[in-house]
C-alpha cells in the first residue's frame, strides 16, 4: 500500500546507498567489534538517509510544476497526484525531526551539527545554487564530504585527510559525470536544467578527466603513504588500486556507451560489473586490514 500510494517513491530509497559514505570511516578505523561505535556509525547512516529523503521530497515539491513537462520526472508522485503536496511536506518535516533526534540521541552534538549543515547546504542548492555552473557540482560534492565527516568526526573517529581528499575527488567526478549524462540526453533547445546551458561537452569531459585522475592519484598515494602503512600495519592496500581504476573506467563506459550516469545509486544497483567492483574493493580492504603484514623493505 505504501508503494501504491507513492510515499515510498517520494523517499527514493535506492538513494540511501549513498549513506555508505558514512560507513567508510568506520571500516578504515578497524575497530569493527566495538558495538557502541558500530551502533553510532549505523545510526549516522540511517539519520543521513532520512534527512536526504526529506531534501528529495522538498526538491520535488518546489519543482513539481516544471516536472510536468519532463519526460521522466512527470511520473513523480506529487506531479501525478498520488501524493498531496502538503502531506509530502509534512512527511519531510517528520523525517528531519527523526534524523536530528536519532543523531542527538545516539551520537550527540557533532553529528547533529553536520546534519544541520547538510540540510542548510541542500536548501541553498534547491533555491538557486543549482543554477550556478560548477558551483552546483561542488555543493553536491560537499554533501558527500559531510557524509564522510558524519561517519568520522560525527561519531568520535578522527577524520583522515586522505579519506576526505579521495572522497571529494570521487564526488566531483560523479557530479560532473552526471551533468555530462544530462547534457547528452537533452535534445535541441530543451534544457531540463537551466545550468546545463552553461556547460559544454568539452568542458565536462575535461573536468571529468581531471577529477577522475584526482581519484586515482590521491587514492594511490593514500595506499603508499607511510602514515597509512603505520596506521594499518600493511602496505598491501596498494593492491586495491586496480579495482578502483576499473570502477572509474566502467563508470565512464556506462556514461559514454550506455547513456547512464544520471543516477549514480541506480547505476550501481543495476550494473553488475560496477556493483561487483564495489563489493570486491570492500572485501579486499576488510581482508587486508584484518591481516596486518607490516611494511615490506
Amino acid at each position: 500500500m505504501l508503494i501504491r500510494s507513492g510515499y515510498l517513491r517520494l523517499l527514493r530509497p535506492h538513494q540511501w546507498i549513498k549513506s555508505g559514505f558514512v560507513l567508510v570511516g568506520f571500516v578504515f578505523h578497524r575497530d569493527w567489534f566495538n558495538l557502541p561505535l558500530l551502533g553510532s556509525a549505523l545510526a549516522a547512516a540511517v539519520a543521513f538517509s532520512l534527512i536526504a529523503s526529506a531534501v528529495y521530497i522538498y526538491n520535488d515539491f518546489i519543482d513539481r510544476e516544471g516536472d510536468r513537462l519532463h519526460p521522466d520526472k512527470q511520473t513523480r508522485p506529487m506531479v501525478t497526484g498520488d501524493v498531496v503536496p502538503w502531506r509530502a511536506l509534512s512527511l519531510a518535516a517528520v523525517l528531519v525531526v527523526l534524523a536530528l533526534l536519532l543523531a542527538a540521541t545516539v551520537a550527540g552534538t557533532a553529528l547533529t551539527v553536520i546534519l544541520l549543515a547538510y540540510l542548510a547546504l541542500m536548501l541553498a542548492y534547491c533555491h538557486g545554487v543549482r543554477q550556478v555552473v560548477i558551483l552546483d557540482v561542488f555543493v553536491i560534492a560537499t554533501g558527500f564530504l559531510l557524509r564522510l565527516l558524519a561517519g568520522t568526526e560525527g561519531i568520535g573517529i578522527a577524520a583522515s585527510g586522505w579519506l576526505l581528499i579521495c572522497g571529494i575527488f570521487l564526488a566531483l567526478f560523479l557530479g560532473f559525470a552526471k551533468r555530462r549524462a544530462e547534457l547528452q540526453a537533452v535534445s535541441g533547445d530543451s534544457m531540463p536544467r537551466q545550468v546545463l546551458a552553461d556547460y559544454s561537452p568539452a568542458l565536462l569531459d575535461s573536468l571529468i578527466m581531471l577529477t577522475g585522475s584526482g581519484v586515482m592519484i590521491s587514492y594511490s598515494l593514500y595506499t603508499l603513504s607511510p602514515d597509512t602503512v603505520q596506521a594499518h600495519g600493511t602496505d598491501a592496500l596498494l593492491y586495491t588500486v586496480p579495482v578502483v581504476i576499473y570502477g572509474l573506467f566502467r563508470y565512464l563506459y556506462l556514461l559514454h556507451h550506455r547513456g547512464r550516469a544520471q543516477d549514480t545509486a541506480r547505476d550501481l544497483l543495476s550494473d553488475r560489473h560496477l556493483l561487483l567492483t564495489v563489493v570486491l574493493w570492500l572485501a579486499l580492504v576488510i581482508a587486508l586490514l584484518a591481516t596486518p603484514t607490516g611494511a615490506t623493505a
